[in-house]
C-alpha cells in the first residue's frame, strides 16, 4: 500500500515537473538586459500632488483609456466597453456618443473636427462629427494591426499610431491587457509606429522591433514623434524632419514604471502616464528565457501583473523629468493618459470606473 502511494506520489510529481517544463505556451522569450531600475527616489520620489483629482462620471463605463477635446470644448473619453463617451466642457451630462463596436484606446482629433481613434480590436479609426464611424486602417505593410494603441495627429494631417504587438494581437488574446502581459514577458520586439497618411490612404511602418509600442505624441515645433517603449521602460524620439530625418533614438531610458500614453503638453513639456510600477521578478528573469516560460506556465494569478498605483510624469524637451505627480493611496490607480488644458489635467485609467481631472492649481503646476 505505501508502496503505491509513493508510486503515485512520484508519477504526480513527474506530471507536475512536466507540465513546467514542456507545457506548450504561446510566448517565445527572449534574453535582453533590463535597465537599472532608479526606483522611487530623486525625481521620481513618492509624493501625494494626485490627491486632488475630482472624479468625472462616465455614463456607467469604465477604463477610460484616453482623453481628447473638441473645438466647442467638449471631452471625450474612449472606454472598456467600446464607447466614446462625451462630456460637457465642464464635465457633466456624459453621454455614450457612439460605439466602436471595438476595444478603444488612444484619440485626438484632426483639423476636419473627426475624432482619430486607435482601436485595439479594430485598427485604426475615423469618427466624424456626426458620429459615423470609418475604418482608416486595418494592414500596415501586408501586416495586419492586430494591437492599434495610440494616436497623435501632425499638423500637416498625417496620422501617426502605434502597433503594439503584431503577434499577441489585443482581440485574440483576450484583451488589452492580456495581449500586454503576454507580448512584454517575451520581449520579442514586435511593436511598430506608424504612420497614415491621409491624401494618399496608404499606411507605412517608421520604427519596428519595439517591445509594445504604446504612448505617441508630435513635438510643438512638429519637427519629430515620441513613441512609448512600455516593455523596455523608455521612450524613443523618431525624427520628422532636420538632418537626422527617418532615424530614431532612445530619448529617455530607464524609467521606474511601464510607460502608457503620451501627450504634448503646455510649455514645451509632454505628459506620461506610468501604468504600474516596474516588477523586480521580471526584470531579475530577462536574461532567463526558459524561466520565463516557467512563469508563463503558473496559474494566472501567481505571474506578474500591473500593480495598482497612481504615477504621472511630465518631461521636456531634451527628455528631462520636470513633474512628478503620485499617488501611493492608489485612489485613481493605473493611470494610461494625462491630457493637459489651462485649468486641468485630465487623467485616464485601465480600471477606473470614472475620469479623474486634476485642478493644476491644488497641484502645484
Amino acid at each position: 500500500m505505501i508502496k503505491k502511494a509513493l508510486l503515485g506520489l512520484l508519477v504526480l510529481i513527474i506530471l507536475i515537473v512536466g507540465y513546467f517544463v514542456a507545457w506548450p505556451v504561446p510566448i517565445e522569450p527572449c534574453a535582453w538586459q533590463a535597465p537599472p531600475d532608479p526606483g522611487y527616489t530623486g525625481k521620481f520620489a513618492p509624493n501625494d500632488r494626485l490627491k486632488a483629482i475630482e472624479l468625472l462620471p462616465i455614463a456607467n463605463c469604465h477604463g477610460p483609456e484616453a482623453v481628447a477635446f473638441d473645438d466647442q470644448g467638449r471631452i471625450y473619453a474612449a472606454t472598456h466597453e467600446g464607447f466614446i463617451v462625451r462630456l460637457q466642457p465642464d464635465g457633466s451630462n456624459a453621454e455614450k456618443w457612439t460605439d466602436t463596436k471595438g476595444r478603444p484606446l488612444g484619440i485626438d482629433f484632426d483639423g476636419k473636427g473627426n475624432l482619430i481613434v486607435a482601436d485595439a480590436y479594430r485598427g485604426l479609426l475615423s469618427i466624424s462629427p456626426d458620429a459615423t464611424v470609418t475604418e482608416l486602417a486595418t494592414v500596415a505593410d501586408g501586416i495586419p494591426i492586430r494591437y492599434a494603441d495610440d494616436v497623435a495627429v501632425a499638423a500637416d494631417g498625417k496620422i501617426y499610431f502605434s502597433d503594439a504587438s503584431t503577434k499577441f494581437g489585443a482581440k485574440e488574446s483576450g484583451g488589452t491587457m492580456e495581449g500586454s502581459l503576454l507580448d512584454i514577458m517575451e520581449h520579442g520586439r514586435h511593436g511598430r509606429l506608424l504612420c497614415y497618411d491621409p491624401v494618399t490612404g496608404n499606411t507605412t511602418t517608421l520604427i519596428g522591433g519595439l517591445n509594445f509600442a504604446n504612448g505617441v505624441a508630435v513635438s510643438h515645433d512638429q519637427q519629430y514623434l515620441l513613441v512609448n517603449e512600455t516593455g523596455s521602460y523608455r521612450i524613443v524620439r523618431y525624427w520628422l524632419d532636420g538632418p537626422k530625418k527617418g532615424t530614431s533614438e532612445p530619448f529617455i531610458e530607464g524609467l521606474p514604471a511601464f510607460p502608457d500614453n503620451i501627450t504634448r503638453g503646455f510649455d514645451g513639456r509632454f505628459w506620461v502616464a506610468l501604468i504600474s510600477p516596474r516588477n523586480k521578478l521580471l526584470d531579475s528573469l530577462c536574461e532567463k528565457p526558459f524561466l520565463r516560460k516557467v512563469v508563463q506556465r503558473m496559474p494566472k494569478f501567481m505571474r506578474p501583473k500591473a500593480t495598482a498605483y497612481g504615477h504621472i510624469i511630465a518631461i521636456d524637451g531634451n527628455g528631462q523629468v520636470v513633474e512628478n505627480l503620485q499617488d501611493p493611496s492608489t485612489k485613481y490607480p493605473q493611470n494610461t493618459s494625462a491630457r493637459e488644458t489651462k485649468e486641468y489635467l485630465y487623467i485616464g485609467s485601465l480600471v477606473a470606473p470614472a475620469l479623474a481631472r486634476l485642478p493644476k492649481a491644488k497641484a502645484g503646476l
